[in-house]
């Protein structure tokens, strides 16, 4: 019997990777689109296909990606029939950011600037300031959040400009740092229901003749972490929120333009040791990691000073056939942040950055326990993740 040859692994090109859509089909992009056509000086409408109102309203879903979308026509008919008018009209989706997680993308959206402007470039980081990690969505270890970014959101400004701007979400969520840095301006009015909120959002976009409305809902994203988009309590809730929506675009006043969109799409992995590979168990992949931060599908690792390409190596190594796995210059020349970086954000982008291609994800069990009992997530590059709806419905 002839024994085939031995293959060289096949590893994964991060030059390769698919980048997000940064400046003109990303959800950065969205904000000062729409406000571009409000007349709020300073922006430009880059996201093409979309045509200028008086009165815009973002509804952001959590986790609700273009893919889940297309995959249940039966359990969201409204969103499903919406399809063919996302993205001015053009039945396509927009790309979210890198990571595809909830902090990094509400920042993208309330600045209208990439993450390597705006700073929030993973679940967790480093503070280059403290050497400690940094969860961005819960915002511990408490870190100044003006400091840690300081750009003036889309809403600011276009309320400074005349717009009347408000943010309709859950009382929680009022005085959270995360809302402080990426979605204030304007009014903040919480409402626990989410029959509330639309009806809500539909009063206070009546209220100026131009006016600038965000409003969101968290559960599906809830849902989905738990017990996975398999689940029926998944679908119990994209059901509920196929009904919101609806909602909402039966009582736009004239004049408005409803945009229904998501902050990430998601996906289940299994759980066996060929799906959730655990850092914490894995003594090639912590050798000379000082910090392991992001989440499972986005990984930002910081080696032991003088490790940097040795933990590469070994990362790319190791996971390279599954993730594309980037040192900090070439993530940075790949534009997964975006075409610039900030100095005060250089620092918190990981020596390391590995994002998952396949259905896998690097787990840590003993500490992000709670993560990694998670049945869907998020985080990379790949279509099911990224790709977000930018539904519209106006009136």
């Amino acid at each position: 019997m002839v024994q085939s040859a031995w293959q060289e692994p096949v590893l994964l090109d991060p030059a390769a990777a698919p980048a997000p859509a940064y400046g003109g089909g990303s959800l950065a992009d969205l904000l000062p689109t729409l406000v571009a056509g409000q007349e709020v000086p300073g922006f430009e409408a880059v996201i093409p296909e979309l045509t200028p109102a008086d009165r815009n309203c973002v509804f952001l879903i959590d986790g609700l990606g273009w893919e889940q979308i297309e995959a249940h026509p039966d359990e969201a008919p409204f969103l499903h029939s919406l399809l063919p008018s996302s993205r001015g009209g053009t039945g396509r989706p927009i790309t979210a950011g890198f990571p595809s997680t909830t902090a990094t993308s509400l920042a993208s959206v309330g600045t209208g600037l990439p993450p390597g402007e705006h700073g929030l470039t993973g679940y967790t980081v480093r503070n280059p300031g403290t050497g400690e990690l940094m969860n961005q969505l819960r915002w511990y270890p408490w870190t100044q959040p003006r400091t840690w970014q300081p750009h003036p959101t889309v809403f600011r400004l276009a309320d400074a400009a005349g717009v009347r701007t408000a943010q309709v979400s859950s009382p929680d969520f009022e005085q959270t740092p995360l809302t402080k840095v990426a979605l204030s301006g304007g009014s903040f009015l919480g409402r626990l229901s989410g029959e509330e909120r639309m009806d809500l959002a539909a009063e206070r976009l009546a209220a100026g003749d131009r006016s600038l409305v965000y409003t969101y809902y968290s559960e599906v994203d809830g849902k989905g972490h738990r017990f996975g988009i398999d689940s029926d309590a998944w679908r119990g809730q994209l059901m509920y929120v196929d009904g919101l929506a609806q909602r909402l675009a039966e009582q736009l006043p004239p004049r408005s333009a409803l945009y229904v969109t998501a902050d990430h799409g998601m996906i289940d992995i299994p759980f066996d040791e060929q799906s959730r590979i655990d850092f914490d168990e894995d003594w090639e992949l912590r050798a000379g990691v000082a910090l392991l931060g992001g989440e499972g599908r986005a990984r930002h690792v910081y080696a032991v000073p003088g490790a940097e390409n040795d933990v590469l190596t070994v990362w790319r190594e190791v996971l390279g056939e599954q993730f594309w796995v980037a040192s900090r210059e070439e993530a940075v020349a790949a534009g997964w942040f975006g075409p610039r970086i900030d100095e005060r954000v250089h620092g918190r982008i990981g020596d390391v950055v590995a994002a998952a291609c396949d259905d896998v994800l690097i787990t840590a069990s003993v500490t992000e326990p709670r993560e990694s009992a998670m049945v869907g997530v998020h985080g990379s590059l790949t279509p099911v993740e990224q790709f977000v709806p930018l539904l519209e419905v106006r009136s």
